[in-house]
C-alpha cells in the first residue's frame, strides 16, 4: 500500500514514520523545503522521544520518503492524509486555510481513484467540505466519473509519548461514508489489529466530534481538579489526599486528576476554543467548556500570585529560577505553556528570570527573546535566586541536591506548580514550600 501524508508536524511526521514502521510505503509532504531537506539528512524538526530512530530506519529502508511536491506523487497513492495545522484565529475558529489548500491541490491534480483522509483536528463537517470542493473541481475538469472517497481519522497522540501512542493506541477512530473507504482503512490498520487494538468505525461527523469531545473531557478534568485544589487551600484540605480518594472510585478513575498550574500545548487550548465556536455557530452555548477555559486561564496565574504574595508584593529587583519551559515534559512545545504566563508576569513586575529546560530552550527564545537568562542547568538557573518556581515536571527536576541549592540561593522559597516535592523534606533543608491545593 502507498500513502501520502501532507504535513510533517507532530501528527504528520509521527504518523508517517509509524505507518512506515508497519511496512507501508509512505511519502511525507511539506511545503517547507528546508524542513524536507533536513529530514532527508536526519534532522528532526520536533523533539519527540524515539521519533528520530524510526524516521531514519524507515528512510534508509526505502519505506519513508520526503517531498515538497504533492502533485508529482499524488496519482501513485491510494490514500492521502491531510495532517496540516489548524491554528485558532482571533475568534476561536479553527483556521482551515492549510487544509483547504491541500484539498485544492488534490482536486487540481488527481486523475486516479483516491481516498482523502482528514487527520488534522477540524470542525465538524470539514471532511464534507473537502469532498464538495474536490467534486466540484473534478466536474469542472471533465472528470465527473472519477471516483474518490473522504474519511476522517482524528489523532489522539500525546506529545512526549506520540510514537508509543501511535504504535499502541487505546483506539483508532475512523469516520467513513462508504464501504470501499472502510475496507481500505481496515487494510491500512490491519497490522495494529494483530495486537487487539480497537479500530472503531463510525460516520464522519461523529468521528470529527469525537476528537473535540475527547480533548474537551480531558481539559475539563484538569480544570475541575484545579478548581478543587484552590478550594482545598482555602479550607485547609490536602488535594493530594482528595485526589487519591476520588480516583479510587472506578466510575471516576485517576487519569487527569492531577492539580497543577494549568494546561497548554497545541491541542487543548485550541480545541476548547474551537468546540465553543462550533456551538456558537449553531446557537448553542457550551457552558461547561467555557468554564473550563476560564478556570485554566486563571490557574496559569497562580504561580506568580503565590510568589508575589510570599514577598508581600515587594518583588521588584528579585531573581527567580524557573525550572521547565515547555508546556509538559518530554517535548519542546511552548504553545500556550503556563511558563509563559508566569515569566511575562515576573518580567512585568521587574523580576529577573533565570530559566532552564532540558529541551525547550531554543523554542523559548521565539517567545521570550533575550529578556531572560537561559541557564546551562538547574543549578545555574538557581544561582543567587530568591525563589525557585517549577511549572513543568521534567524527571531531572525531581531529586535535586537541596543542600547545594540552599547554599547558592539568596532566599529559599520553592513554588511547586506540579506538586512533585515534599513540603516536609524541603523544610528539613530550610526551604519554604508552596504547592497546589495543599495546606
Amino acid at each position: 500500500m502507498r500513502i501520502a501524508i501532507v504535513g510533517t508536524g507532530y501528527v504528520g511526521l509521527v504518523s508517517g514514520a509509524c505507518f512506515a514502521e508497519m511496512g507501508v510505503d509512505v511519502t511525507c509532504v511539506d511545503i517547507d523545503k528546508d524542513k524536507i531537506d533536513g529530514l532527508k539528512n536526519g534532522i528532526i524538526p520536533i523533539y519527540e522521544p524515539g521519533l528520530k530512530t524510526i524516521v531514519m530506519r524507515n528512510y534508509e529502508a526505502g519505506r519513508l520518503h520526503f517531498t515538497t511536491d504533492l502533485s508529482s506523487i499524488l496519482n501513485e497513492m491510494q490514500i492521502v492524509f491531510i495532517a496540516v495545522g489548524t491554528p485558532s484565529d482571533e475568534e476561536g475558529n479553527a483556521d482551515l486555510s492549510y487544509v483547504m489548500t491541500v484539498a485544492d491541490t488534490i482536486a487540481d491534480n488527481m486523475s486516479n481513484p483516491l481516498l482523502i483522509v482528514t487527520k488534522s483536528t477540524v470542525p465538524v463537517g470539514t471532511s464534507f467540505r473537502i469532498r464538495d470542493v474536490v467534486r466540484k473541481r473534478l466536474d469542472e475538469r471533465g472528470l465527473q466519473d472519477l471516483r474518490f472517497d473522504v474519511a476522517s481519522n482524528p489523532e489522539f497522540l500525546k506529545e512526549g509519548a506520540a510514537v508509543n501512542d501511535f504504535m499502541s493506541p487505546d483506539r483508532v477512530i475512523v469516520g467513513v461514508e462508504s464501504k470501499d473507504a472502510e475496507e481500505l482503512m481496515s487494510k491500512l490498520y490491519r497490522p495494529f489489529l494483530l495486537n487487539n487494538f480497537r479500530v472503531i468505525f463510525m460516520d464522519i461527523l461523529s468521528s470529527e466530534m469525537t476528537k473535540y469531545a475527547s480533548n474537551a473531557m480531558l481539559a475539563t478534568r484538569i480544570s475541575f481538579m484545579n478548581d478543587i485544589a484552590n478550594l482545598c487551600e482555602r479550607v485547609g484540605a490536602d488535594v493530594n489526599m482528595v485526589r487519591r480518594g476520588m480516583g479510587s472510585d472506578s466510575r471516576i478513575g485517576r487519569s487527569f486528576l492531577y492539580p497543577g498550574c494549568g494546561y497548554g500545548g497545541s491541542c487543548f487550548p485550541k480545541d476548547i476554543r474551537a468546540i465553543m465556536k462550533v456551538g456558537e455557530d449553531v446557537g448553542y452555548e457550551m457552558s461547561v467548556i467555557k468554564a473550563v477555559e476560564e478556570v485554566n486561564n486563571r490557574q496559569k496565574t497562580i504561580l506568580f500570585q503565590k510568589f508575589n504574595s510570599w514577598f508581600n508584593s515587594d518583588v521588584e529587583g528579585k531573581t527567580v529560577a524557573v525550572w521547565g519551559l515547555s508546556f509538559k515534559p518530554e517535548t519542546d512545545d511552548m504553545r500556550d505553556a503556563p511558563s509563559l504566563t508566569l515569566i511575562r508576569s515576573l518580567l512585568n513586575a521587574g523580576v529577573k528570570v533565570r530559566a532552564y529546560d532540558p529541551a525547550a530552550m531554543q523554542e523559548a527564545r521565539k517567545y521570550l527573546d533575550d529578556n531572560i537568562y537561559y541557564a546551562a542547568d538547574i543549578y545555574d538557573a538557581a544561582n543567587e535566586a530568591d525563589a525557585l518556581i517549577v511549572p513543568t515536571e521534567w524527571k531531572e527536576f525531581r531529586m535535586p541536591n537541596w543542600s547545594i541549592l540552599k547554599k547558592i540561593m539568596n532566599n529559599h522559597l520553592v513554588v511547586d506548580g506540579r506538586n512533585i516535592y515534599s513540603k516536609e523534606e524541603l523544610a528539613s533543608y530550610g526551604f519554604s514550600y508552596s504547592g497546589i491545593g495543599q495546606k
